[in-house]
């Protein structure tokens, strides 16, 4: 089943079964995914940095904030904040994020398949699942639940 139709199917739900069966695939892959072994999402992508990522990751770094958007950051063509450089400057050469603690919310939440209503950023999952591999596979652990629905 293609990805569309996987979330029609998925929005034909009550948001509460859609969430059970959303979140329980995303709970059921991510058990058994390492992320370090891919970092893809750290490699090929940047998050959105939001006014407190940059506040915190600035005091975590101890430096003021204009200096960490000067060193790291720009705005892209939506006028958001990322990182200007690919791979993302605070991954280790072991995939590990050298900021964890403090990353962006964007990537602790990244690829935003464990929230509520995933049907709602099918288009956002369906890029998501070219840059990171758990993302398809979450997609199929969704596609068995909905054909044991029938």
């Amino acid at each position: 089943m293609k990805a569309e139709k996987i979330f029609y199917h998925l929005a034909q739900l009550e948001t509460e079964k859609a969430d059970n069966i959303s979140q329980r695939a995303h709970r059921e892959v991510f058990a058994a995914t390492n992320c370090l072994e891919c970092a893809q999402c750290c490699k090929g992508y940047s998050p959105i940095i939001l006014e407190e990522d940059i506040e915190r990751i600035a005091q975590h770094l101890n430096m003021p904030e204009h200096q960490f958007a000067a060193n790291y950051l720009m705005l892209d063509e939506d006028d958001e904040w990322v990182f200007y450089t690919q791979p993302c400057p605070f991954l280790a050469n072991n995939n590990h994020c050298t900021i964890y603690e403090v990353r962006p919310a964007s990537c602790a939440d990244y690829p935003h398949t464990g929230r509520s209503g995933l049907a709602d950023i099918a288009d956002l999952t369906i890029i998501n699942a070219e840059i990171c591999p758990a993302v398809e596979h979450i997609l199929h652990h969704i596609e068995r639940q909905l054909k044991e629905l029938v």
